[in-house]
């Protein structure tokens, strides 16, 4: 044990520094992140090694917040204290072990971006099941389907992949033996199909625990895992987190923005051209949007005159007040078109 001895002054001393200022900034956009913390730290996140080491003690630090454990290959690492974290709103707002969808809240009542940490310092991940996606975000067979399905054996462990709350943990309709986990974010991850469920409700769970195993349990065609990541109640492509292939966290730092929250918005790879594109094609459907809606405005203004016998374009022009140029402009027309009865012609 000396040499956890030694390992333990290391750490503490480096808290003294550290603790306090690294966990009280709150931090909601990407630029502010990059002033806050090295850029490293926003960059992706390997998937915890599967043959991690067990833990076997903790020790307190600075921060009455913050722990240290101390891993049995002696290597140590920080930790948050579960009782703290699961003791903040959002682990009590809108909970209930009844129903997926607790928030019924309006899309319209969302920001249009929100600054999400995915990960920080002291916090961990673990890819779901590192493997090609099979059946991917969107609607398939004309059904939405709200999350990705990964090839998973019947019997396989299934692994929570952020620290987290269990909201619920039950069979529920289509999803079969479901399990839902809450993070301190506010997103949630879903976990479906499991053959066996091993959390309970309101349990506390790390990034890599087992929650269940693999199945087929409710609507499903065969042995795999649905896994689901929603805010608010709206699920998103699970892809704009997690590269399944790599097992990679593509964000510590993850701006979800609304349009995303739509069934048909999958994931778009995002190299820095790709980003500018999907940015500059958002100010020409805004451009797009606006002048299609100044057209329809002018249209609900528009005013017109039904030919009669005996009209000229000069007198329809001196009783609506306007000139025989704007006349044949807005019909298209010249002043030598011959007018016939019983047509419209705009005026305004």
């Amino acid at each position: 044990m000396r040499k956890f001895s030694y390992i333990a002054a290391a750490a503490a001393a480096f808290m003294m520094s550290f603790t306090m200022a690294a966990q009280d900034s709150t931090i909601t956009t990407k630029k502010q992140a990059e002033l806050l913390v090295p850029r490293p730290a926003l960059q992706p996140v390997q998937s915890l090694d599967k043959t991690l080491a067990e833990a076997v003690d903790t020790l307190d630090t600075a921060n009455p917040h913050i722990r240290i454990l101390l891993m049995a290959d002696y290597t140590w690492k920080y930790i948050k204290d579960p009782s703290y974290v699961a003791a903040k709103e959002i682990f009590s707002e809108y909970w209930t072990h009844d129903y997926p969808d607790p928030y019924r809240e309006s899309l319209e009542s969302l920001p249009n971006e929100i600054g999400i940490w995915v990960v920080d310092t002291l916090s961990q991940y673990r890819c779901p099941n590192q493997t090609k996606v099979f059946s991917k975000f969107g609607y398939r067979h004309r059904r939405r389907h709200m999350g990705v399905d990964l090839p998973y054996q019947t019997g396989t462990p299934a692994y929570a992949a952020f620290d987290g709350k269990v909201r619920l943990a039950k069979y529920y309709k289509g999803y079969g033996n479901l399990v839902i986990l809450r993070h301190e974010n506010g997103l949630e991850t879903f976990y479906a199909h499991l053959s066996k469920i091993l959390v309970s409700e309101d349990e506390w769970v790390s990034a890599g625990s087992i929650i269940g195993l693999g199945g087929s349990t409710g609507r499903s065609s065969g042995p795999h895992l649905h896994f689901e990541t929603r805010y608010r109640g709206y699920a998103f492509d699970p892809e704009w987190l997690i590269d399944f292939e790599s097992g990679v966290l593509r964000h510590r730092f993850f701006t979800l923005k609304k349009k995303y929250l739509n069934v048909s918005s999958n994931y778009v790879p995002e190299d820095e051209q790709e980003e500018i594109d999907i940015i500059e094609g958002d100010i020409q459907e805004e451009e797009a949007a606006a002048k299609k809606a100044e057209e329809e405005r002018k249209a609900a203004a528009a005013q017109y005159h039904t030919i009669r016998q005996g009209d000229t374009l000069g007198a329809i022009a001196r009783k609506y007040h306007t000139s025989v140029r704007k006349l044949c402009q807005l019909n298209g027309i010249s002043e030598r078109t011959v007018l016939r009865i019983g047509k419209r012609l705009r005026v305004k």
